[in-house]
Order: structure tokens, then sequence, then C-alpha cells
């Protein structure tokens, strides 16, 4: 015996609900972080605009430090410490009382 089954709504909206629910909460989380970073775009360039000649400083500054480094770097790399080497070389002559030989 079948019985007939009573009219069900369709699946359809339940899943559209929680996908707009999904995207609800997404954006609700993300906004915060979203926002900072557009922020923080807009007020760099806003100072970019406003003060350009202060930037431009800033930025020969930062590219003479680069150079004075490497250069500070290049010439200590290619000195050598100022020190004695002892380099191992036997002793010319007799050998030393006790039969030993110096190494």
């Amino acid at each position: 015996m079948t019985t007939p089954s009573s009219p069900r709504p369709s699946r359809t909206w339940g899943t559209l609900g929680a996908g707009a629910a999904a995207v609800a909460a997404c954006a609700v989380c993300c906004a915060g972080p979203v926002l900072a970073v557009l922020g923080g775009i807009g007020v760099t360039s806003a100072i970019g605009a406003l003060w350009m000649p202060a930037l431009a400083v800033l930025a020969v500054a930062a590219g003479l430090g680069v150079l004075v480094v490497r250069h500070r770097r290049r010439t200590t790399a290619c000195r050598t410490a100022p020190a004695q080497a002892d380099l191992g070389m036997p002793t010319l002559g007799p050998p030393p009382e006790g039969g030993k030989t110096a190494h």
C-alpha cells in the first residue's frame, strides 16, 4: 500500500539560505582586515601626494645607506687579520738533545 506523500517545500531554498548565511558570515569576518588594507593604501597614497619631496629625500637617503653598507662590507671582507701564522716548518740543524725531532 502506498500512501500519498504530503507536498514538501523544495530543498533549494534551504541550500540558498545556508549559502547566504555563509556569505554573510564571511563578509562580517573579513570586512575589518580588508578595510584596514584598503585604508592603509589610501593613507599611504595621500601622504605620497602631499609630501612627495619628503618621500624623494627618504628614497635617496635609503639608496645612499645601501651603498655605504655595501662599500663597508666589501672593504672589510678583503682585509686579513694582522696575526703571525705558524706554518709548522721543521727546524734546520742537528736534532735537539734527547733524540726527538722537532716538528
